[in-house]
């Protein structure tokens, strides 16, 4: 009876899931939309000398502002409530995402970037926030799932699109965030406050939901492991050109090529993520984490360009799992009352790792002297952290 009335709490909350999976994909485009722009950019303001290290620092600069304002967007979802925040933010981000297309000053370009970092923070905040109040666990798998499997489709419509508006004019990518006002639209028609109580599941009931029991020790875990794997996460997004020049992948159309059918594992990741989110967090960490770390290393041991796009592979399905698992595990260890803090901690975790992965993976780099080397010693870390959570899954499972 338990499992019918959540089928049917599902489908009547269909348009707010389809919804929220799509708004979750904003503060994606500030980086996925940017990529393929900044040559047009740099050329656009050559009389700038210092256009080639500006221009990469203000698609940046959005990771920045989140990671240090996700917290207090937390602190003020609980405070506040969710929908008039994400209201106010999803329109906010529309006004400063396309803010750009009347400035044309590098420096006026950034400031807007870093406001719109505020409203990113606030959007992917409440959204996961509010998968977390909609649903029970399990339709928190089913709507995380979906999450992971458009993903990859809707930032190759991104990239098409901004490739196309770009040709047209040099701040041409700056029109896609515009996509944010109808998106404002279904989030009036559709979303709604919930109201205060806590899913009826076990790892709800286990987490105090009073305002008097702040949750520290939550809060640090979340953190803590976020910001590990995030780091993780962002080695080969970063460097993934730079490691397969070393196996001679010098062209950028090898390279595309090269990794076009390793991406699409991401798919298998979200599919990999649904067949064992049942069988608890520590599991789907130690599973990421085993299959990221296994990836990196692999990649830092191949010799050849084949070889390399093997082990990407294993990278990718790892990369497929990564977000979802976190926020799956980041929502069961908050009640309602801190569950927009805690989410703003795994947000501000998040984009941390991914400001200093570069910084981390440069200093590997130096040290090992091969970029081929610094991917061994991460990937090293990540099976170490594997190895940790599986332990603790053992440790946890109940005796029969």
């Amino acid at each position: 009876m338990n499992k019918l009335s959540a089928f049917f709490r599902d489908l009547t909350l269909r348009p707010q899931g389809v919804t929220i999976v799509i708004a979750a994909f904003l503060p994606i485009i500030a980086i996925v939309a940017m990529g393929p722009a900044v040559p047009a950019m740099i050329a656009h303001f050559a009389n700038d000398p210092q256009a080639r290290a500006k221009v990469p620092a203000m698609i940046g600069a959005p990771g920045l502002t989140m990671a240090v304002l996700a917290p207090f967007a937390g602190l003020l979802v609980d405070r506040f409530g969710r929908r008039r925040l994400l209201l106010l933010c999803t329109g906010l981000y529309g006004v400063f995402g396309a803010a750009p297309l009347f400035l044309d000053n590098l420096d006026h370009i950034y400031a807007s970037r870093l406001l719109l970092g505020v409203s990113e923070a606030g959007i992917l905040t409440i959204v996961n926030t509010l998968i977390g109040d909609y649903w029970d666990d399990h339709g928190r798998r089913n709507w995380l799932f979906l999450q992971g499997l458009l993903g990859p489709f809707l930032a190759g419509f991104v990239a098409l699109l901004v490739g196309s508006a770009t040709k047209l004019q040099w701040n041409g990518v700056f029109y896609v965030y515009l996509v944010a006002f109808p998106i404002w639209a279904a989030m009036l028609v559709w979303l709604f406050e919930p109201a205060r109580r806590d899913p009826d599941n076990q790892a709800a009931q286990s987490t105090p939901a009073s305002p008097s029991v702040f949750p520290w020790l939550a809060l640090i875990q979340i953190g803590g492991v976020t910001f590990f794997a995030s780091l993780l996460y962002y080695v080969f997004i970063i460097n993934g050109a730079l490691v397969f020049a070393e196996v001679g992948v010098t062209d950028s159309a090898r390279y595309a090529e090269l990794i076009f059918v390793p991406q699409l594992f991401i798919l298998a990741g979200a599919f990999l993520f649904r067949l064992l989110v049942g069988q608890g967090h520590r599991v789907l960490i130690g599973t990421f984490l085993l299959l990221l770390g296994g990836g990196l290393a692999g990649m830092g041991l191949a010799h050849t360009a084949g070889t390399m796009a093997l082990a990407l592979i294993v990278q990718q399905t790892a990369a497929g799992m990564t977000v979802p698992s976190l926020i799956s595990w980041a929502q069961s260890k908050f009640g309602f009352a801190h569950r927009g803090l805690g989410m703003g901690v795994w947000t501000a975790s998040f984009f941390l790792a991914q400001s200093q992965s570069p910084r981390l993976v440069h200093t590997l780099d130096v040290q090992t002297g091969s970029m081929q080397g610094a991917f061994l010693l991460a990937g090293m870390a990540g099976l170490g952290g594997a190895a940790v959570a599986y332990g603790l899954a053992l440790v946890r499972r109940p005796v029969t």
